[in-house]
């Protein structure tokens, strides 16, 4: 079994345009800023800050893109993890609008970034979302109309059960909607393609170099088992990989383990399972996300474990959540299943904060990194430099800690979401 922390026997792995290793680091080196963690989030404070000038080291524990910027659905959605609805009953209409400006600004600065490197992820546009209950339909409706009215976002058109079965090839489903401004890409050739700007950009990257521990004094001193980073800044951008790292982050985002399966090639088949190459997601808590490949396969993600180590078949895991939806593909083999541990917070709100005057942190995307981490790590590298207008928008957002602390949140929360797990199945 790969470990969560390497790349694993993936089918992005097996199609990824791979860098040469990076080297460990070894005795002490100096820099202006130590991020750490080698995903979207480090790799894009790392590029920014270094083509601004500014002396940047990165440490990844493993190999760049080896949690989940490198293990995700790929899917690109529009707006916060939560949406506009609760975020308006939660901080007010203005910061609504404010986060949802935000993230379209996210969503143009990930295109601009893959366009201005020529990174080869594989963009493709559309996203469907999808009711598995029918009392759901006018509630998706009517969201994509508010969109269009309060939020001026026109891309969103709402779908009745016989629209959404001419998409997508199940009969599950009560209706949705589908988001033209949304899409999905290859995640960890996106990943590695940050990687080789921010290496351009004059980035030192070091891989098999965890961070050990964080010692603040008059420089901030990063600790691997190796060497050690002596800094003006850090950044903690290791989302849930890095657990145990800093209890100050502990406290407010818990990792947890999620699973794809990618089977074989579907040929003609595949415009039967998504008509028009859309990427999906449903409207489960524990959803279930899908959308094809390439080259012709479905790439399903289902199930999740709350639980540091991940499943030792993820392929089998998957298999049954794949086959509830699409009970036709019971004939087709599962060439790749895989796991990777992402970070969520009891709110699903991206947790990001300036953790004490030279260490700031951007974690928690709950699923939402594809599109906001890249950008997350660029208002890091601004804030670093002074300008905190959206830094401080985000750390107005409502996060708060885990009942009980990093000892309690497992039991508590696993208790919390085996209730709204069941609530999907009733």
């Amino acid at each position: 079994m790969a470990s969560e922390i390497d790349h694993p026997q993936s089918w992005y792995a097996a199609t990824a345009h791979h860098l040469p290793p990076c080297p460990a680091l070894a005795g002490t080196v100096k820099a202006d800023v130590c991020v750490i963690g080698g995903g979207y989030t480090g790799l894009s404070a790392a590029l920014h800050m270094a083509e601004a000038g500014l002396d940047v080291v990165l440490l990844e524990a493993a190999r760049l893109g080896s949690g989940a910027s490198g293990r995700n659905g790929g899917q690109i959605h529009s707006g916060q993890r939560r949406d506009q609805d609760w975020l308006e009953s939660h901080v007010g209409l203005d910061d609504a609008k404010a986060l949802w400006r935000l993230a379209e600004d996210a969503k143009a600065f990930l295109h601009a970034l893959i366009t201005r490197h020529r990174i080869d992820c594989d963009v493709r546009p559309g996203l469907i979302v999808a009711d598995h209950k029918p009392a759901y339909v006018a509630h998706s409706h009517a969201y994509a109309r508010r969109l269009r009215e309060v939020y001026g976002y026109p891309h969103a058109t709402p779908l009745s059960r016989e629209e959404l079965r001419e998409l997508v090839g199940t009969d599950v489903y009560h209706g949705g909607m589908i988001d033209h401004g949304a899409g999905h890409l290859h995640p960890l050739n996106l990943a590695l393609g940050l990687a080789r700007a921010a290496q351009g950009a004059g980035a030192r990257l070091f891989e098999q170099s965890r961070a050990l521990r964080i010692e603040e004094g008059a420089k901030v001193r990063v600790v691997t088992a190796q060497g050690a980073v002596e800094a003006d800044w850090v950044l903690e951008c290791g989302d849930g990989l890095q657990d145990g790292l800093d209890r100050r982050v502990d406290n407010y985002v818990m990792p947890i383990a999620n699973y794809i399966a990618a089977t074989e090639p579907l040929g003609a088949r595949a415009r039967d399972i998504i008509a028009n190459d859309a990427a999906v997601a449903d409207s489960r808590f524990v959803v279930n996300y899908y959308r094809l490949s390439g080259d012709g396969r479905l790439l399903f993600g289902g199930g999740e474990s709350y639980t540091r180590r991940l499943r030792p078949n993820p392929g089998a895991f998957v298999r049954p959540y794949m086959l509830r939806i699409f009970p036709q593909l019971a004939d087709v083999r599962i060439d790749y299943g895989w796991g990777g541990i992402l970070g969520i917070t009891m709110t699903r709100m991206p947790f990001v904060r300036r953790l004490s005057p030279r260490v700031l942190t951007a974690a928690g995307y709950s699923g939402q990194g594809v599109m906001l981490a890249p950008y997350f790590g660029k208002l890091l590298g601004e804030a670093v430099k002074g300008q905190l207008g959206e830094f401080d928008l985000l750390e107005r957002l409502p996060v708060p800690a885990f009942p009980g602390g990093p000892l309690m949140r497992w039991p508590l929360l696993v208790a919390g979401l085996s209730y709204y797990a069941l609530r999907d199945r009733l």
